[in-house]
């Protein structure tokens, strides 16, 4: 082996060198095939990615939308739940009123039955003296009537014949007892 100029090295032996170009290449394919998987796993690492900061931008853009909508629901439940609240308020200022026209519907029934009544009693009144009156001048009992009328007067007549005549008694008897009174009157004066 002859030395190299300037190097003061030995000279590698071919072989050995070689060897390791062979080894050299070998690592260098290895490194290539290893560099190929790598890109291949990073172009498919890079595609993942791209596909998962999409899905983060749908996401997210979903994610602003739903709150949106959450933030809309919110707003429509308070609504809604104001609305209720007036409504039940209503409806309870509607149920005092109608509580309120039942009782002026009560007191107004007892009034028209009051009145009803007061009615019913007036016209069985007036039917009972229709009746009475009916039966007093009623043209079929018109001979009974004027019989028994007649039948008064007469016991009246007579009734005054007697009285009269006890009257006349009377009359007579006064004016005796008078002039007895006078007669002892003057008697009683002349014995003085």
């Amino acid at each position: 082996m002859s030395e190299l100029s300037g190097g003061g090295l030995p000279e590698p032996k071919i072989e050995q060198l070689r060897a390791k170009l062979n080894m050299l290449q070998q690592e260098r394919k290895h490194l290539d095939e290893e560099i190929k998987v790598a890109k291949s796993t990073s172009d498919v690492l890079l595609n993942d990615l791209k596909a998962l900061l999409t899905e983060v931008n749908e996401l997210e853009g979903i994610h602003e939308y739903k709150q949106g909508m959450c933030r809309k629901l919110q707003l429509q439940c308070e609504e809604s739940e104001q609305e209720l609240d007036r409504q039940l308020n209503q409806t309870k200022m509607t149920e005092k009123l109608m509580e309120q026209h039942r009782c002026e519907i009560q007191e107004v029934k007892l009034k028209h039955r009051k009145l009803r009544m007061r009615f019913e009693n007036q016209l069985l009144q007036l039917i009972e003296q229709h009746k009475q009156l009916d039966f007093g001048f009623n043209p079929k009992r018109l001979p009974d009537e004027l019989q028994k009328s007649e039948n008064a007067k007469y016991q009246l007549l007579s009734a005054e014949q007697v009285k009269l005549a006890q009257l006349d008694k009377l009359s007579e008897e006064l004016a005796e007892a008078k002039k007895q009174k006078h007669l002892e009157a003057g008697a009683a004066q002349m014995a003085e």
